[in-house]
């Protein structure tokens, strides 16, 4: 189902059936695009309309974060649970271990990005990648690039590099690299590889991941994680009271 939230569509998808959508596109060779949605990024699409436009035009829009979690329940909006995009990564990999589909993973530094393949392959016995390259490349380069990814044929791509950088990449060449099965993964290649170490589950649960991170690398994110949040609490507070005015909370 997919719902408006804050001006963007949103698809209220379980695991289970996010993980159904892009077996499927990956089955039939029929591209799509995934990209996961967090608070910040529902941010930055306030001010951003090209990140804005980029998301649109997405085939799917995922839950990740519990603080949008939060955010959408508050507006009445039904969430049964989040899909974040590391945890879809990996559900995905195992199933590409289990059916023979081949990913690609490109982004992040050469060492974290093999590191993180090695990882993957390790962790899902009978994976096989189709293709590893970093995320160090200029706008000149780009073309070469997602030639490289169409000549690989792989089934999936997994594209760790920064917001707006894989969303950007995503609109201009969806169609040229050829996957069937696309999405931005962020700093998952990080985590994957061991780099960083990710939030308890119970962590994970409570919505204070984003505080994990920061305590992790705090000169580098808190003043990120504090404006957006409080950006985003200020929309809520707008939600909330157009809610209360025209008698949707009870």
């Amino acid at each position: 189902m997919r719902v408006s939230f804050l001006d963007l569509p949103i698809d209220i998808l379980t695991m289970d059936e996010t993980v159904d959508r892009a077996l499927e596109g990956m089955r039939s060779r029929t591209r799509v695009q995934h990209v996961a949605v967090n608070v910040a990024k529902v941010v930055k699409a306030q001010s951003d309309a090209e990140l804005r436009e980029d998301i649109v035009g997405s085939d799917l829009i995922g839950v990740d974060g519990m603080g949008l979690v939060l955010g959408l329940r508050m507006a009445g909006i039904r969430v049964p649970e989040r899909a974040a995009g590391i945890d879809l990564m990996n559900r995905l990999l195992e199933q590409c271990a289990a059916k023979g589909y081949r990913p690609y993973f490109l982004g992040a530094t050469d060492s974290v990005v093999h590191r993180a393949a090695e990882e993957a392959c390790r962790r899902y016995p009978g994976l096989v990648m189709a293709g590893v390259q970093d995320g160090y490349f200029t706008p000149e380069e780009e073309p070469r690039i997602v030639d490289r990814v169409r000549a690989s044929n792989a089934d999936c791509l997994f594209i760790g590099l920064p917001t707006p950088a894989k969303e950007r990449l995503l609109g201009k060449y969806r169609d040229r690299f050829g996957v069937p099965f696309v999405m931005g993964v962020g700093g998952s290649f990080d985590v994957l590889s061991g780099m960083v170490a990710r939030a308890p589950v119970w962590v994970q649960k409570s919505g204070f991941e984003w505080l994990y991170r920061v305590l992790q690398e705090p000169r580098r994110l808190w003043w990120r994680y504090a404006s957006t949040n409080a950006v985003f609490l200020r929309l809520m507070c707008s939600v909330l009271a157009q809610r209360v005015t025209t008698g949707k909370v009870h």
